[in-house]
């Protein structure tokens, strides 16, 4: 049976009172909500913190979905639940619902938290790419007070993001944009797995044209700095099915997929391909 090492537990009961106990304990503490990332980690030996900061009581100060002239605030400890079944994300940002379907199972969904999954960065983890995608801004709060960093530079590369050790993630802010849609398409093995591969996108449209655009890749090792190519050819095209798939062609070139048990590199880098096309389609077709 595997069990994680030895912790000591702290429960939280503000963000205040969450940031002081950072502060005091140092680079061994870590933050729970959900668990569910964090914790099988912890299992496995892959995460040995030497304390638990329980922020479950937080949710009443972070659990909000508020939506403003310029834009919706999300605080981080929404549940992938209230994320799925929220009408005004699904009517702004059909791409949440989208992602949030496909997302494990109602046991996690329950209990995780948006936070802790962005704050994980696992390169498998759905709502990164869509973060990404929505050109979301994550704000940030320490004991030198507030600081917002956009979802582009907050993750520094696998299991590593900008927060300090003395940060909380304390919400993610998304910009409205008008005539745009978007979209999420997801490969796995069964239902509640980790993607085999899935894609992102966002477009806006002028009548049919495309005026700009914006996509993401999953699980697949993807070079975001090569997507500059994608957005550059989409540009003043209409969102055809033979203008996706030679944008989905163009992304899978700048991703390296590995081959593990999910499937081969080369059966990932095709999903890639194929899904970031369905995606820019749904996207495109939701504009309208």
């Amino acid at each position: 049976m595997q069990v994680p090492g030895p912790f000591e537990y702290e429960r939280a009961t503000s963000v205040d009172e969450a940031i002081g106990l950072l502060e005091r304990l140092g680079s061994e503490a870590r933050l729970v909500a959900g668990g569910h990332s964090l914790l099988p980690m912890m299992k496995l030996r892959l995460a040995n913190p030497e304390y638990l900061i329980d922020i479950n009581p937080l949710h009443d100060e972070l659990g909000h979905i508020t939506v403003e002239p310029s834009g919706v605030r999300i605080g981080a400890m929404v549940r992938h639940r209230e994320l799925l079944e929220s009408a005004e994300l699904a009517a702004l940002w059909p791409i949440f619902r989208d992602a949030e379907r496909v997302i494990a199972d109602p046991v996690v969904r329950n209990r995780g938290t948006i936070g802790g999954s962005l704050c994980q960065a696992d390169p498998a983890e759905d709502l990164s790419t869509v973060c990404e995608v929505l050109d979301a801004t994550c704000v940030l709060r320490g004991p030198g007070g507030e600081r917002t960093i956009g979802m582009s530079e907050f993750h520094l590369g696998p299991y590593e993001t900008a927060a300090a050790d003395d940060e909380i993630l304390t919400e993610i802010r998304i910009p409205f944009r008008d005539h745009g849609s978007n979209a999420y398409a997801k490969v796995e093995r069964r239902v509640g797995d980790w993607a085999i591969a899935a894609a992102g996108a966002a477009v806006w449209l002028d009548g049919p044209i495309i005026v700009e655009a914006r996509i993401g890749l999953t699980a697949v090792n993807a070079d975001r700095s090569g997507f500059g190519e994608v957005y550059e050819f989409l540009l003043g095209k209409p969102c055809t099915d033979e203008v996706a798939l030679y944008a989905g062609d163009l992304a899978s070139r700048h991703c390296e997929p590995v081959t593990d048990m999910r499937g081969t590199a080369e059966y990932k880098r095709h999903l890639a391909k194929e899904l970031t096309r369905r995606a820019l389609r749904t996207a495109a077709g939701r504009v309208h």
